[in-house]
């Protein structure tokens, strides 16, 4: 595997900033305005138990030593090994696994990283929606609001995602309003509604049962995000180059399916205010999504339905967004794609793919190609047109 000095050097390379007017870096008095639309909680092992109903405890997601090999056990996926040494990870994938468990912490870190607001997604809580009992689901996707909502509540720079399971449309609308009223200021669902394997037997967000809960979504009017890892499991491939293929294949690409589910099938044509995001799964494959759903809307036009008013593209443009990371080839296809407003840059903190505790190296590496104005609403600007968050003035 790369060395640990190998893999900080890639982290902290940066060609600098000549020619910039602003940069993304900490301590910049003319910095950009900058969003993360996805970090992750750090949340405390009991989390859930203090939350839920006594009769799920012995159902939660937990740690399990056999044979000398640590598992995570989860109600939907077989055991999850994970390494608990961490010897040979080097200091900063060390911190990563055990820093953000406080906002205090969380807001310091940022600082560092030149972030001024972060968008929350789960951790340990990504278990709730990986349980194909609807109300299982719902009792731990509760349990994560509540956790998050006491947890951030107070805290401006801190929004988090309130999960709403769709397994049970008429429960999900209920959850929904609840975590509108409670202020959230955006949802996350799974890719899929129903954790499993996709096929034409499997429900999907193109199905009219999903109608009440998207017309929900615009009545209490927050945006809608998608995040990777869900739906599915995403450990499909085994043997060697596992954990790239899975990560490449099963995790990122994955995020298509919604994409096509919500384009395709005339939602987005019926509910105009609709808003949502693909999150952490990049953006390189976007424009060829649109490109090859248009070709099959004009193509195969004997066979297409319903009838849209305009192609599968023109509603991404509309009311879609996507976040990444480090996407260099997404971001060189981004103006020549009219799709600078759709994309938000994130950190990921503080997961190990991110660009945190480095992400201005990492601005640097990839967007020296961009103007400044473009710079500005992939950094913020698109992320606070997305979540409503009010951007200084200036």
């Amino acid at each position: 595997m790369p060395s640990v000095e190998t893999t900080l050097t890639k982290r902290t390379e940066t060609p600098g900033t000549e020619g910039w007017a602003r940069t993304a870096r900490a301590g910049d008095p003319n910095k950009y305005f900058v969003v993360s639309a996805d970090c992750h909680a750090n949340e405390p092992r009991n989390w859930v138990k203090s939350r839920i109903d006594p009769d799920y405890l012995d159902r939660l997601p937990r740690l399990e030593v056999r044979d000398g090999e640590s598992y995570i056990i989860t109600d939907g996926n077989r055991p999850w090994k994970i390494r608990t040494d961490q010897t040979d990870w080097g200091d900063e994938d060390t911190l990563r696994n055990k820093t953000g468990y406080t906002p205090e912490e969380r807001n310091a870190d940022h600082d560092k990283d030149g972030v001024d607001v972060e968008i929350v997604f789960p951790n340990k809580g990504m278990h709730s929606f990986g349980t194909q009992d609807a109300g299982f689901a719902m009792a731990m996707c509760r349990a994560w609001n509540d956790w998050a909502h006491e947890d951030y509540g107070p805290h401006e720079r801190i929004l988090p995602m309130a999960m709403i399971p769709t397994i049970d449309v008429d429960a999900a609308i209920v959850e929904l309003q609840r975590v509108a009223k409670m202020g959230f200021r955006g949802i996350t669902i799974p890719c899929k509604p129903e954790y499993g394997p996709t096929g034409m037997d499997h429900r999907n967000y193109n199905q009219p049962e999903f109608e009440p809960l998207w017309s929900a979504i615009e009545d209490v009017d927050l945006p809608l995000t998608i995040h990777v890892s869900t739906g599915r499991d995403p450990r499909a491939s085994s043997g060697p180059g596992g954990a790239v293929i899975n990560y490449a294949v099963h995790c990122c690409a994955a995020s298509q399916e919604p994409v096509a589910n919500l384009c395709a099938s005339g939602v987005l044509e019926r509910h105009p205010k609709l808003r949502f995001a693909t999150i952490e799964a990049g953006i390189g494959w976007v424009p060829w999504l649109l490109e090859a759903m248009d070709e099959a809307f004009y193509k195969h036009r004997m066979w297409v339905s319903p009838d849209l008013k305009e192609p599968p593209s023109f509603y991404y443009r509309r009311q879609g967004y996507s976040s990444f990371g480090e996407d260099r080839s997404g971001l060189a296809l981004a103006v020549e794609h009219d799709l600078v407003d759709n994309f938000m840059w994130a950190n990921d903190y503080p997961h190990h793919e991110g660009t945190w505790p480095h992400s201005a190296a990492a601005i640097e590496r990839t967007m020296g190609d961009l103007t400044d104005g473009q710079r500005e609403k992939i950094l913020g600007g698109n992320a606070a047109r997305f979540f409503g968050i009010e951007q200084p003035a200036g």
